[in-house]
């Protein structure tokens, strides 16, 4: 027998709904390295494949959003765990992606572990810091309560194919919405292979999907969409931006416009937390 083996090329499906569906359009691309070296197949979503998964986000929203803060902590905290014992598969990612050194890209993925831990531990104190109890001038009880805004659009970052990403999806998910992503069209590979974390960690099915494919197909169909609350172009270029914000003006949703000079690798604060979060004020009669 001949110790030579052909090469076992993968092609990535779509990640909807918690499973790995192929593109609807029945297309792929070719994904390769910084060096113009074959890494693997990506499905091309179809506009289609964005309905689907904004259906499965909107389908997942009210379980995630209902559970528990301290749940959602831990389901977030088991999703580190899984790229912990993940680390080498995405350092070798990052290095493929990026053409960076073997230290650097231990770097950043070992931020982007650390930066999921950080986010988990927020989830059960959003409440205490974005919420109030506030005076009244009356017999009642009047409450600050932060809520999630709902589906939210990520144009994933171009510039960080790992730490950025999960610094714009991370504190989504803490605040208890639901997301679909566009990944980097160039350097998917990180998005979806954590989406194959996110399937083997204790996430509900619809609560993020991760669409590949040319963004400039995808993106505009995702800010039109009616049945999505916000949209986080983050990866965005100045044209791609300017037109999802035209599409997103058409059924008011929040939109926050592409990072400039991010530097990922910064402590995250909470500006992102509460990016896409609501503040519902409820009043209560003092009982006598």
């Amino acid at each position: 027998m001949s110790d030579e083996r052909l090469d076992v090329r993968k092609t990535y499906k779509l990640f909807i709904g918690g499973a790995f569906p192929r593109s609807e359009s029945g297309r792929s691309y070719v994904v390769e390295s910084h060096d113009g070296a074959f890494l693997a197949n990506a499905a091309w979503a179809s506009r289609k494949d964005v309905r689907d998964a904004v259906t499965a986000a909107r389908a997942a929203l009210p379980g995630w959003s209902r559970a528990t803060a301290y749940n959602r902590g831990q389901v977030l905290y088991r999703v580190a765990e899984v790229l912990e014992d993940r680390r080498e598969q995405f350092v070798a990612a990052v290095r493929h992606a990026e053409g960076t050194t073997q230290r650097s890209a231990s770097r950043q993925v070992d931020g982007a572990i650390d930066r999921w831990v950080w986010y988990a531990g927020w989830a059960d104190k959003l409440a205490q810091v974005a919420g109030a109890s506030n005076p009244v001038a009356g017999p009642y009880f009047n409450f600050s309560v932060p809520e999630p805004t709902g589906v939210i659009g990520l144009v994933a970052p171009t510039d960080s194919v790992l730490l950025g990403l999960v610094s714009v999806l991370a504190p989504v998910l803490a605040a208890a919405n639901t997301a679909v992503v566009v990944a980097d069209e160039r350097r998917p590979l990180a998005a979806v292979t954590l989406a194959e974390v996110l399937a083997t960690s204790d996430v509900p099915g619809g609560v993020v999907n991760v669409l590949t494919g040319p963004a400039g197909e995808l993106v505009e169909v995702l800010a039109a969409h009616r049945d999505v609350d916000g949209l986080d172009l983050a990866g965005a270029d100045d044209e791609l931006a300017a037109s999802a914000e035209a599409a997103g003006a058409t059924n008011i949703k929040r939109i926050a416009r592409p990072a400039r000079d991010p530097h990922w690798s910064r402590d995250p604060g909470t500006e992102r937390l509460l990016r896409f979060v609501e503040t519902k004020t409820v009043w209560h009669p003092i009982g006598v």
